[in-house]
C-alpha cells in the first residue's frame, strides 16, 4: 500500500468538503441563524487544516493502482462523513454524535434514512447541508475532484471504477478527466432544470433547491415531516419525472447529446428499466384503485412511489405502508432491483438483474444441449466472462451482507418486517422501509450498535460493496 497517495487524496477530499461546508454557512447567515452558521464555518476550517496537513506532501511515485483506488474511495467516504456530522452536533440540531453520523452517512450515500422525528425543527443551514450531501454523493465526490483537478493522469480511472455505481465503468471519452467533466455537466444541467421547474410550480428557492438535491442525487431527505406530501400535484409530477430521469444510465444522455440516437435507444438496460416502472405502476394501480378519489390521484401516487423506490430516492407522497400487501411486495422487490448502472441510483442495478437472468437461461440451455456454445449478449455485444464472474460474486457478497446484517440487528428484538426492510433500505440506499421504519417513521428505534451496522450497509451499498470489504482484508494494508 502506498500510503502517501492515500493521504494526499484524503487531503484533497477534506479541502473540497471545506468548500462545500461554506454553502450551509452562507445559508445560515442569510436566515440569521448565527450559531448554526458559525458551526459550519468552524467545521469548514477544521476540514481545511486537516486537508492541508494530509496533502502537504505529494508522493514521488504517483501511480494509482486498484488497491490504492479502492482504499482511498472507502476511506474518503468515511472521512467526509465523520467530519460532515460535526456541524449537527456543534449547532445542537442533532446532539448525539452517533445519530448525527447516521444522518450524514445516509446523506452522502444518498440513502435518506433518518433518525429525526421532527425534520422541520432543524435550522435552514442544517436542512440545506442535509440535502446538499445527497447532491455531493449522487455523482460522487471523487468524480467531482477528477473533473476539477488533474490528480493522477490516466490512473484516476481506478478511482472512478471504485466509486461509480454499476457492474462496469467505461469512459465516455478517451480521458477519465474529460469523462468526469461530461458527467458533472450533465448532472448540473439536470439539477438546474429541476430547480427552475419547481420554482415555476410555486415552490420557493430554498425548497426547490433542497428537493432537487434529493431528487437528482436520488437521496430522499425532505425538508418537511410529510416528505413531499404537502407539495402540489404539479410539483410532485416534476419530482417523479426527474427521479426517473436520474435513474437512467448517464451514457444514455451522452449519446443523445452526441446525436447518437440509435445507440441511446438501443441500450437494453434503459428499456427494461422503463418497462419495470410501467409494469409496477400497472399492478399498484389495479391493487389500490379504491383507495383514492380518481385515476389522476391514484396514478400520481403510484408513479411517484414506484419511481422513488426503484431509483432508491426514498421520497414519499403517501404512507405506502398502508397499501395492500401486493403493492408493498412490489415495492420491496423494486428495492432490490434498483436503478440503471451509471446513474445516481442504488440497488443491485437493472443490468445485473438482466445478466443474472441471461446467465440462468444460458445454464438451462447448456443442460439441455451440452454441446451448445452460447455467448451472453448485452446491447448486441458479447459480455466478457470477467463481467459475468464479477456479477455473480457481487450477488453472493450482497446476499451474505444482507443476511449477516439482518442477524446482527436482530439483537434489538424488533419485528422481522422492520428489520428486513431496514437492511434492504440501507443496503440499497433507499431510506424508508416498512412497519417501524416506514415512510412516516424513522430509524431512531434502533440501538447504537444496530445503527453502526446499518451505516456500514449504507456505505457498502453506495460503493458497490468491494471498497468497504477491502478495508477488512489485512493484506491490503501491507506496504510495497
Amino acid at each position: 500500500m502506498n500510503f502517501s497517495i492515500v493521504f494526499y487524496i484524503l487531503g484533497w477530499i477534506l479541502r473540497f468538503e471545506a468548500a462545500f461546508l461554506l454553502l450551509p454557512t452562507v445559508v445560515g447567515f442569510c436566515y440569521t441563524e448565527r450559531r448554526e452558521a458559525v458551526s459550519y464555518l468552524i467545521t469548514a476550517l477544521a476540514c481545511l487544516v486537516l486537508g492541508v496537513l494530509l496533502g502537504r506532501r505529494k508522493s514521488k511515485n504517483f501511480q494509482l493502482y486498484a488497491r490504492e483506488g479502492f482504499t482511498s474511495v472507502a476511506l474518503g467516504w468515511i472521512v467526509i462523513s465523520l467530519m460532515g456530522a460535526l456541524p449537527f452536533v456543534i449547532a445542537g440540531d442533532i446532539p448525539n454524535y452517533v445519530d448525527a453520523l447516521f444522518e450524514t452517512i445516509s446523506g452522502f450515500t444518498t440513502t435518506g434514512a433518518s433518525i429525526l422525528s421532527d425534520v422541520e425543527a432543524l435550522s435552514h443551514a442544517s436542512l440545506f447541508w442535509r440535502s446538499f450531501t445527497h447532491w455531493i454523493g449522487g455523482m460522487g465526490v471523487f468524480v467531482f475532484i477528477m473533473a476539477i483537478l488533474p490528480l493522477m493522469g490516466g490512473s484516476t480511472m481506478n478511482l472512478m471504477r471504485a466509486e461509480s455505481p454499476g457492474p462496469s465503468v467505461s469512459k465516455l471519452v478517451p480521458r477519465a478527466k474529460d469523462t468526469a467533466k461530461i458527467l458533472y455537466e450533465l448532472y448540473i444541467g439536470i439539477t438546474l432544470a429541476e430547480i427552475i421547474l419547481l420554482c415555476l410550480c410555486g415552490l420557493n428557492l430554498f425548497d426547490s433547491m433542497t428537493t432537487t438535491f434529493g431528487t437528482v442525487g436520488t437521496g430522499g431527505f425532505g425538508t418537511y415531516n410529510d416528505s413531499l406530501g404537502s407539495f402540489s400535484p404539479a410539483a410532485q409530477n416534476v419530482v417523479t419525472l426527474f427521479m426517473i430521469l436520474s435513474g437512467i444510465n448517464y451514457s444514455f444522455y451522452f449519446c443523445l447529446l452526441m446525436r447518437q440516437f440509435k445507440n441511446a435507444f438501443s441500450i437494453e438496460e434503459v428499456r427494461w428499466y422503463l418497462a419495470i416502472i410501467f409494469g409496477a405502476v400497472a399492478i399498484i394501480l389495479i391493487d389500490t384503485h379504491d383507495m383514492y378519489s380518481g385515476l389522476e390521484e391514484s396514478s400520481r401516487h403510484a408513479f411517484f412511489q414506484v419511481a422513488s423506490i426503484i431509483t432508491t430516492t426514498g421520497f414519499s407522497t403517501v404512507d405506502f405502508d398502508l397499501w395492500p400487501q401486493l403493492s408493498k411486495t412490489v415495492l420491496v422487490i423494486l428495492m432490490f432491483i434498483g436503478a440503471c448502472a451509471g446513474s445516481t441510483g442504488g440497488g443491485i442495478k437493472v443490468s445485473r438483474i438482466l445478466l443474472l437472468f441471461k446467465t440462468i437461461r444460458k445454464e438451462l440451455s447448456t443442460m439441455i444441449h451440452p454441446r451448445l456454445v452460447k455467448k451472453i449478449k448485452m446491447d448486441q455485444r458479447n459480455v466478457p466472462d470477467e463481467v459475468i464472474r464479477s456479477t455473480n460474486v457481487f450477488i453472493a457478497i450482497y446476499s451474505a451482507i444482507l443476511f449477516v446484517s439482518l442477524l446482527l440487528i436482530g439483537v434489538d428484538e424488533l419485528d422481522f418486517t422492520t428489520n428486513f426492510t431496514a437492511v434492504a433500505a440501507t443496503l440499497n440506499n433507499i431510506g424508508p422501509g416498512l412497519e417501524l421504519v416506514g415512510p412516516t417513521r424513522n430509524y431512531s428505534v434502533y440501538s447504537s450498535f444496530s445503527k453502526f451496522v446499518l451505516m456500514f450497509d449504507m456505505l457498502a451499498g453506495r460503493l458497490e460493496l468491494f471498497p468497504m470489504l477491502i478495508l477488512l482484508v489485512p493484506s491490503n494494508w501491507r506496504k510495497y
